[in-house]
């Protein structure tokens, strides 16, 4: 086969791999009801489906406390901005006597 033809029927194939994918994700779409919703769902499920159900609470009790942590940085950065800043004091001279 010459480089040509290699090259037209790579050419094909990929066009047919890419409707393929095309047809995946209309069917995610469909199914979901949005592009790529089910993604992160479906393998979180495939996860915990491997995982003990003790190990699932430790896990989501994790992730809990991980909103929270980022919770209490966001209420901290929120205070900051709500303080006061400090009245400037102004510098005072004061002469020195000459000895």
């Amino acid at each position: 086969m010459t480089d040509a033809g290699r090259e037209a029927e790579l050419t094909a194939r990929l066009a047919v791999l890419e409707e393929r994918l095309a047809e995946l994700e209309r069917r995610e779409h469909d199914a979901q009801g949005r592009p790529g919703a089910g993604d992160l769902a479906s393998m979180e499920s495939l996860i915990m489906g491997f995982v003990p159900a003790d190990t699932r609470g430790h896990l989501r009790a994790a992730r809990k406390e991980q909103l929270l942590a980022a919770r209490s940085v966001i209420d901290h950065l929120i205070a900051r901005v709500d303080r006061k800043p400090p009245e400037r004091r102004r510098r005072e001279s004061i002469p020195l006597e000459e000895s």
